[in-house]
């Protein structure tokens, strides 16, 4: 098994199998708007992918936790604009109390490598 950025209490990633699992991506702008705080989690997963060896067109899985599922308009225009055509990830969004309130979402991803 491979860890990355591995810290005291969790890593982002880890690679077991074929298959990296990512930590919840959160976004670095507390406060702004859905989309843009989207594209911010969407970009560490894009970056985290790269880290691994993969990216976001062997997304396996998806899952989005939204604060408020009044954003989900916003967040899915975010979402579209990000996924490969044909590409789309098995997904499941939810609304959940996030750790911080600034944050409007989450995302939690599986890829294959």
């Amino acid at each position: 098994m491979t860890r990355i950025d591995a810290g005291p209490r969790m890593s982002e990633a880890c690679i077991h199998g074929g298959i990296v699992h990512l930590a919840g991506q959160v976004p670095e702008t507390a406060g702004a708007g859905i989309e843009q705080q989207t594209r911010e989690v969407l970009e560490a997963v894009d970056a985290l992918l790269a880290q691994a060896g993969t990216d976001k067109t062997r997304v396996l899985r998806a899952q989005i936790y939204l604060a408020d599922l009044a954003d989900f308009d916003g967040m899915n225009r975010a979402w579209d604009a990000w996924v490969m055509p044909g590409q789309a990830p098995a997904r499941a969004t939810v609304e959940a109390r996030l750790a911080d309130a600034d944050w409007k979402v989450e995302i939690v991803v599986t890829a294959a490598l």
